[in-house]
């Protein structure tokens, strides 16, 4: 049986876990929120009324391609570009080119940077496994003029963060949205994960929204998250009615 990723690929290590897919979600989702193509998500109509449930899905796409036979991710890849051209049909105009690039970048960027924060360092290997297992995700999805190799990729990312991001009143309006359905306390640990895992440029942008300083309780929350009760807690970071489904991502 052939997959669309190898069965011990890092990729697969990295999406099975969800500690890794809820800070790979939190990063995402102040990303998408500074993107200047953020107007599309307005578009659907599923933000801001479910911002949290629209930007999760995207999430729950991209781990099952990681896990399923080759066949079936590259016919939830085709229903996925399927998706996207209705859209544009509806609104009478293409999305970007370089805005599918972005997604494909942040997806690389993030699972990266997460699993490397809650775990250990990347081999340089390692990384390059997972900048192809996404640009062929990327290929798949017909998005064109992608870099050739990791560190190309690396320098297409830098250009695109200077050039495709800016702060707007949509941002604004997502940040709130997001706070109005995370509430307070779980919108601060947001920030805070926006804080430790957003590129330096997007920081900058996000600088007016101020993130707790939760450094020693995230050392402490890492040398003991595979305890219970400590591994549970992750659970509750989001709200009730995506509780199981963060749990379902889960894989042995």
């Amino acid at each position: 049986m052939e997959y669309f990723v190898k069965p011990d690929s890092i990729v697969r290590q990295i999406w099975s876990d969800a500690d890794c897919i809820l800070f790979i979600f939190g990063a995402s989702s102040g990303e998408f929120a500074l993107h200047k193509s953020v107007d599309w998500l307005f578009f659907t109509g599923k933000l801001p009324s479910d911002p949290i449930g629209r930007l999760f899905s995207t999430v729950v796409y991209a781990q099952k391609i990681i896990f399923e036979e080759k066949a079936k991710a590259e016919k939830t890849l085709q229903n996925m570009k399927n998706i996207h051209v209705g859209v544009e049909n509806n609104r009478g105009f293409q999305i970007p080119n370089w805005a599918y690039q972005d997604v494909l970048y942040m997806l690389i960027h993030h699972s990266i940077s997460a699993f490397e924060l809650l775990h250990r360092t990347l081999t340089l290997s390692e990384k390059r496994e997972i900048f192809q297992v996404f640009h062929e995700v990327g290929i798949r999805m017909g998005i064109t003029d992608l870099p050739k190799n990791f560190e190309n990729w690396e320098v297409k990312r830098k250009e695109n963060l200077s050039e495709n991001y800016q702060k707007t009143e949509l941002s604004t309006k997502l940040f709130e949205a997001y706070k109005t359905h995370l509430g307070s306390i779980r919108f601060q640990l947001l920030l805070y994960v926006q804080k430790i895992l957003l590129p330096t440029e997007l920081k900058t942008m996000a600088r007016n929204l101020p993130a707790p300083n939760l450094d020693i309780p995230m050392y402490s929350y890492k040398r003991t998250k595979t305890y219970w009760p400590i591994h549970q807690l992750k659970y509750y970071l989001l709200p009730k009615q995506y509780r199981k489904a963060l749990k379902d991502l889960v894989r042995n």
